[in-house]
């Protein structure tokens, strides 16, 4: 999932985020109101959470205008410290999905989120495929020619790029900025975790799906189905 956390409280976002990132997910960030509505509307995201009390523009008014005016049906999961049922029925009435009160369990979190993305989708799973490799987005599952392959957080990111974009080449500052977003890494980062993507995805399947682009970055596709 790529998720978009409108948090205000420093530790709070970064608990979220170390959390769902080591979960593979894609996690990006709004400090305020006005910066989270703004990244809400012009980018697409799997899911928001989304924090009630934010300076510049509180959380209803967020979720309001992104439903009302920018018609986005994101799904929302709203955070707040207060229990009020007034406050619940609030949120909801602003268009909210789901609401976590403070203090809450990280895990109750990703929980909540995948409900949300099977509850907005009927229920049915998101799954890229190529060829006959599979990566379930919500169970982060991979699967190839029938068996399960097992993927670090950062290996999860990478594929789920290559895959989306396939049969196209994604390019490495493409890839640097999915995995590590502006904090990038050594030049040798990168290689590293294609090379262990290769092996685990490819090396015992015979067939190679991931490709080289010599200078520009890298792809996967199935050659056969794509000649």
């Amino acid at each position: 999932m790529r998720i978009l956390v409108i948090e205000d409280n420093s530790d709070i976002a970064a608990n979220l985020g170390d959390f769902l990132e080591d979960r593979g997910h894609t996690v990006d960030f709004a400090g305020d109101g006005v910066t989270g509505l703004h990244r809400a509307v012009v980018d697409d995201f799997d899911a928001i959470i989304l924090d009630l009390n934010l300076p510049g523009m509180d959380g209803l008014e967020v979720c309001r205008k992104l439903r009302q005016d920018a018609r986005k049906q994101t799904p929302v999961l709203m955070l707040t410290a207060r229990d009020a049922l007034e406050q619940k029925l609030a949120g909801f009435e602003s268009g909210a999905d789901d609401y976590l009160v403070k203090p809450f369990a990280l895990q109750e979190v990703e929980a909540r989120l995948a409900v949300l993305l099977r509850r907005g989708r009927g229920n049915a799973p998101r799954v890229l495929s190529v060829g006959d490799l599979e990566y379930n987005l919500d169970t982060l599952e991979v699967v190839r020619g029938g068996k399960q392959v097992n993927l670090n957080p950062t290996a999860l990111k990478i594929l789920s790029a290559l895959m989306e974009a396939s049969p196209a080449v994604v390019t490495r500052q493409e890839l640097e900025t999915r995995v590590w977003g502006e904090e990038l890494p050594d030049s040798d980062s990168l290689r590293v975790h294609i090379h262990g993507l290769r092996a685990a995805v490819d090396k015992p399947f015979g067939k190679p799906l991931i490709q080289t682009r010599h200078g520009i970055g890298y792809r996967i596709a199935d050659v056969d189905a794509a000649a």
